[in-house]
């Protein structure tokens, strides 16, 4: 899978995805960013990953490799 896989999906519907699956806790232990880790939230983490995109880059990497059950 590549970034062009993630065409027409949201950011705000990949971060809820992988917060369901992996949960608050886990997301910040695979991706070591204040938003995952201290007071989490999906407004906050959006509003931070809009703005930062290294960080927005390891999301989608991450999301890209996660193999979700169907």
């Amino acid at each position: 899978m590549s970034v062009q896989q993630l065409h027409g999906i949201t950011l705000e519907s990949l971060l809820t995805q992988l917060v369901d699956y992996y949960g608050w806790d886990q997301l910040g232990k695979r991706i070591d960013i204040n938003c995952f880790t201290s007071d989490p939230s999906i407004k906050s983490s959006l509003k931070f990953l809009r703005k930062t995109p290294w960080a927005r880059t390891k999301v989608e990497e991450l999301y890209l490799e996660t193999r979700f059950p169907n």
